[in-house]
């Protein structure tokens, strides 16, 4: 079975259980063959634990789940080392950090505090105890979500922070025919519950591998550049993307190549993944604000006016 068939097999099941989000189900495909992480930003209801709990359980994955609360300690997500009287020894207590794929649920409801040890265990995929560097399981993916409506109480991810994120990706209300089939399907019996693994772990990992192997041509390469470079000489941005933006762009089109069933990229999937990539590390003026211009508005018009390479790629 080729690499394309293997992800739409994957993205097929957990479409029993999230409908009519596809593009959502093969954004976050992108991302765990990038190792990079998403950003969930929607309202409560529309299925954003369902996706992340859906996605492991079609890859066999360990499933963890943290629910992030203003009282949440760093210890909490790490894990704590607890000293026992019987040997004479501290061990290890890994915390839910510590899995396959792991749902951050409401991310800015805690400190900063605990939000930097997440963040730094996504960074570095591996966690340090009492001096003691341990190695997060792989793959490691993790899914953060955020309520874009609720902010008291709150504490916003700093754009650093942001940074850190491959994609940043809203689901949306379903539609009315799509609503009416979540309704069929969850009358009597519970999707998720029935679902099954279709690809193993080691077929994941290789997956992420071949995602490596795709081909980026100078040309497209350029390419990226002078988009990132363009949003630093924006006259509404006040912090352009970085250079890490410009790899993250890269590393998507290359998984998302390999989900298309190609071995290079195209200008068409640098553009696509462009909103999802430099939306979230656009920092905007307060003139943006005062003219309703959005960071996903500033980044379709560099695209608009950037030159797409029209040079034969390698591969075709």
């Amino acid at each position: 079975m080729n690499p394309k068939e293997q992800l739409n097999k994957v993205i097929d099941n957990i479409e029993k259980v999230i409908i009519g989000k596809r593009d959502i189900a093969e954004l976050s495909m992108v991302a765990m063959l990038s190792h990079g992480h998403v950003l969930l930003e929607d309202v409560p209801g529309v299925g954003k634990t369902m996706l992340v709990r859906a996605l492991a359980k079609s890859v066999g994955a360990d499933f963890k789940r943290i629910q992030f609360t203003p009282d949440l300690l760093p210890s909490d997500v790490v894990g704590v080392s607890i000293y026992n009287p019987k040997d004479m020894e501290f061990n290890f207590r890994p915390g839910p950090i510590m899995g396959n794929i792991i749902l951050a649920d409401e991310i800015n409801r805690t400190s900063p505090k605990t939000q930097s040890s997440l963040l730094e265990a996504m960074e570095e995929a591996s966690v340090t105890i009492d001096g003691v560097t341990m190695q997060i399981p792989k793959p490691f993916f993790v899914m953060a979500t955020q309520n874009p409506i609720e902010y008291e109480g709150t504490y916003p991810l700093p754009e650093a922070q942001l940074d850190r994120f491959l994609l940043k990706i809203k689901m949306g209300y379903p539609t009315l025919k799509e609503e009416m089939e979540v309704l069929n399907r969850s009358q009597l019996s519970v999707p998720i519950e029935e679902l099954q693994s279709v690809i193993t772990l080691e077929e994941l990992l290789d997956l992420q591998r071949e995602a490596k192997n795709v081909k980026v041509d100078e040309t497209i390469r350029s390419y990226i550049v002078d988009l990132a470079r363009q949003t630093r000489n924006d006259p509404y941005v006040y912090l352009g993307v970085s250079p890490r933006g410009s790899i993250a762009l890269m590393k998507s089109a290359q998984a998302y190549a390999l989900l298309r069933g190609r071995d290079f990229v195209t200008p068409d999937d640098v553009q696509y993944l462009a909103k999802f990539v430099f939306g979230h590390r656009i920092m905007l003026r307060s003139e943006a604000r005062y003219d309703g211009i959005s960071a996903e508005e500033i980044t379709e018009r560099i695209l608009t006016k950037t030159k797409v390479p029209v040079q034969r790629l390698v591969g075709q």
